[in-house]
């Protein structure tokens, strides 16, 4: 089974929204997301800047069969079975192209509809969609369930 993650509403190339690095407050400038991989923070999936129109990755994974629930697995797959996730990590991008995070969505794979997921793992393909911007049009962090992301199970191919 693949995941693919569909993000819109991207924040902007700098957090706070508007903010410049001689305001006082804290600031980050260049401001770029990513898949971050199990196991190694600094390996990420396909940075996509913070004013993008549109971001899309998709990650390979497994589903296998557990007597609670069908347990998603892969590279790009964190957490416990029964709380995997996938991070998005939110970070500034150097001159020398460094990554360095400063905040991170979890986006909880355990809040997939099980009848999603079952189709999901039967077709081939599980589709995550959301915006990337916050309330306060800052980058969105923490747990993110739905309705704030809405899991479908496509066709692959």
């Amino acid at each position: 089974m693949r995941i693919r993650i569909e993000a819109v509403e991207l924040p902007g190339l700098t957090c706070p929204p508007g903010a410049t690095a001689d305001g006082g407050a804290p600031f980050y400038g260049n401001v770029h997301v990513a898949v971050q991989r199990r196991d190694r923070p600094a390996e990420l999936l396909d940075p996509q800047p913070g004013d993008a129109r549109t971001a899309t990755w998709t990650l390979e994974c497994t589903v296998v069969a557990s007597p609670a629930s069908p347990d998603v697995k892969g590279p790009y797959v964190q957490g416990r079975p029964g709380g995997r996730f996938v991070y998005l990590s939110w970070g500034t991008v150097d001159e020398e192209g460094a990554f360095a995070m400063f905040r991170r969505a979890k986006l909880m794979l355990d809040a997939v509809p099980g009848q999603v997921l079952k189709a999901a793992a039967d077709g081939g393909l599980l589709v995550g969609r959301l915006g990337l911007t916050d309330a306060c049009g800052e980058p969105v962090c923490a747990r993110v369930v739905p309705p704030r992301i809405t899991w479908v199970a496509e066709p692959a191919g």
